[in-house]
């Protein structure tokens, strides 16, 4: 069986919310893989001018430079182990180049706590959603069953904590909170506390954004880390840096001030929906060596998923077909 049937047959196989994949990827469907289509169609083997339009089409859908070469060279190497005959040939060669560089099958399982609240800090620059993404990943866990409570760790821009107070009163959760511009270290002292007292499953911590003071913010996270772990011992199980997809590789270079503060241990990526570069999916894993956790597909809170790299290569061969 083919790579791209064994995609065909996984999603197949899926539950209800299948459909919401298509759709969610639907404009990077149309970007990635209908362009991807167009080359393909006319396809006349591995040669140079292909392999350019091939860089070129990858550029465009925001795979990025570096992870774009790697793909070409990809293909080009296996392309000369395999018999390439035609279109459907090199499609099949491509997507499953794509597959083994996101790597699955190496990417650790999240870290829940088996004896205590599981603490997921939540960190990225102001707007990319992070408030937002808090919600519906406390949305997620109810579904799952799980008690779940909020942190709210912006503590010095007053409209973060009214946000997530209003998601969490919507969502029938507490919301762990301190005065006005108070420390927030004192908040993740506080929810810790609260979460071991009424038996919380999954604690998740709001931070700060800014980048304009630097030296700030990272002296800020530093500080957050100590004194969760202080609390809950092995906490914060979770780092989750949330990006804006729309922002393309903009949001990777702003995402450089948190990996020397903290140990991200995943990506959040927002807005995957509303962009047709979705391409930043191979970016990160390959540029950050990181998985994605969660992508936004959608306006509401049902719509963050779980990433499944398998669903955003099929859909992107389902563009490729589109093309006919």
């Amino acid at each position: 069986m083919s790579f791209l049937d064994q995609l065909k047959n996984k999603f197949a196989k899926k539950d209800s919310n299948s459909d919401r994949y298509l759709d969610g990827y639907k404009k990077t469907r149309k970007s990635f893989g209908e362009k991807l289509g167009s080359i393909f169609r006319a396809f006349d083997g591995l040669t140079d001018e292909f392999l350019e339009e091939l860089m070129v089409t990858l550029l465009e859908s925001d795979v990025g430079v570096q992870t774009s070469e790697k793909i070409v060279d990809m293909v080009q190497t296996e392309g000369k182990d395999r018999f390439i005959r035609n279109a459907d040939d090199v499609i099949e060669c491509l997507v499953e180049q794509m597959d083994k560089l996101y790597d699955k099958n190496s990417i650790p399982a999240i870290k829940y706590n088996e004896n205590g609240p599981t603490v997921i800090l939540v960190v990225g620059v102001n707007g990319v959603g992070k408030t937002t993404s808090i919600a519906k990943l406390a949305n997620y866990y109810l579904k799952q069953g799980k008690k779940v409570c909020t942190a709210a760790g912006d503590t010095f821009r007053a409209g973060a904590v009214i946000q997530l107070e209003e998601w969490s009163r919507r969502l029938d959760i507490p919301c762990i909170k301190g005065k006005e511009n108070a420390d927030p270290a004192s908040v993740m002292v506080d929810a810790c506390r609260f979460a071991k007292e009424n038996n919380i499953d999954i604690l998740l911590a709001d931070t700060a954004g800014r980048l304009q003071n630097k030296a700030n913010l990272m002296k800020e996270l530093e500080k957050m880390y100590r004194v969760i772990g202080k609390e809950i011992p092995s906490a914060p199980h979770e780092t989750w840096l949330v990006i804006d997809s729309t922002t393309g590789q903009n949001g990777l270079h702003q995402a450089g001030v948190f990996f020397e503060t903290t140990k991200v241990s995943g990506i959040v990526l927002t807005k995957l929906d509303g962009t047709a570069k979705g391409g930043i999916v191979l970016s990160i894993r390959d540029q950050l060596h990181l998985p994605v956790r969660f992508v936004g597909l959608g306006e509401t809170m049902d719509d963050l998923q779980p990433f499944d790299i398998d669903d955003f290569l099929y859909s992107i061969a389902q563009g490729v077909d589109d093309v006919g």
